[in-house]
């Protein structure tokens, strides 16, 4: 059972799945979007609603969970608040709950490298976002802990690609802009971030949902490599406009970024998988992806 099924990891994430011969759950707020795989089965549920869940999950009974659905908003507004506890935390521990009472071999949960790490000095949470699934990640490792939930927290970092998604997010922005012809606004670029290809993700993903001996572990899903946001810029203008220069400054840079290299040489060990994808051939499928959907 996959919920977020329909948002942008979501879907490479099913599709996977079906190509392994899975029994399919997808899960979500609205109805069955095109595009999913045919024989995935569409459940309709608000996982804010702990009555919901528990419904969802007595009915579907899921051997493995996969925990995608989220907000993701990386704003510091006082508005993210609400909305990012509900879709982030309260959804994460009405699933938790469920599976608690109900059983399960395997819930996989989505984190984030937005997430702060109290062991490195850096506790404090620089978002909305990143409160609810540092909050989230807690619950986790409780319900592990206390009631034996078969939990596994996969870190994931900056995720891109092609597909439907939030054209707020770095690279599907820069995309779009220069596609219509128009200079994006961006900041000074100089954030170091580990970009992974939303391929990469999905097949990581897979893997963790059946890998043994996981249990109440995190495991990385990046591509262990830094890469500025100039740089991704930079090599997506080379693509699309060439004959533009980008321009850097128009936006403040957000405070307290996080900076953080996914630790891919543990997750190899563990799962046998390294990313497959260049930082420069993924942004090349990514630009076609999005020519081929004008």
């Amino acid at each position: 059972m996959v919920t977020g099924a329909s948002g942008f990891i979501g879907r490479h994430l099913v599709h996977r799945l079906a190509r392994a011969g899975c029994e399919l759950h997808g899960v979500g707020r609205g109805a069955r979007p095109e595009g999913l795989p045919e024989d995935l089965r569409w459940h309709r549920a608000d996982l804010a609603d702990g009555a919901a869940v528990d419904a969802l999950v007595r009915t579907v009974h899921p051997a493995t969970v996969y925990h995608l659905a989220s907000k993701v908003a990386g704003g510091r507004d006082l508005a993210l608040v609400g909305p990012t506890f509900g879709a982030n935390l309260a959804s994460t521990v009405h699933l938790l709950t469920a599976v608690a009472e109900h059983g399960c071999t395997r819930f996989v949960q989505a984190g984030s490298l937005e997430e702060p790490e109290a062991d490195h000095g850096a506790s404090t949470p620089s978002s909305p976002y990143a409160a609810a699934k540092a909050a989230a990640s807690s619950y986790l490792r409780m319900f592990h802990r206390l009631y034996d939930v078969p939990v596994v927290l996969a870190r994931l970092f900056m995720v891109y690609g092609p597909g439907p998604q939030d054209t707020n997010k770095l690279v599907p922005y820069v995309i779009e802009r220069l596609l219509a012809g128009e200079e994006p606004q961006l900041s000074s670029g100089v954030r170091p971030v580990d970009w992974i290809y939303v391929e990469d993700v999905a097949e990581g993903l897979a893997r963790l949902g059946s890998a043994p001996g996981l249990e109440g572990g995190r495991v990385d899903l990046g591509s262990g490599q830094l890469h500025t946001v100039r740089e991704v810029v930079e090599t997506l203008h080379q693509l699309v406009a060439p004959h533009l220069d980008p321009r850097f400054g128009g936006r403040a840079d957000r405070t307290d970024e996080q900076v953080r290299r996914a630790a891919v040489e543990d997750t190899e060990g563990l799962l046998g998988w390294r990313p497959r994808t260049g930082l420069r051939e993924g942004l090349a499928a990514t630009v076609e992806g999005f020519r081929s959907r004008i």
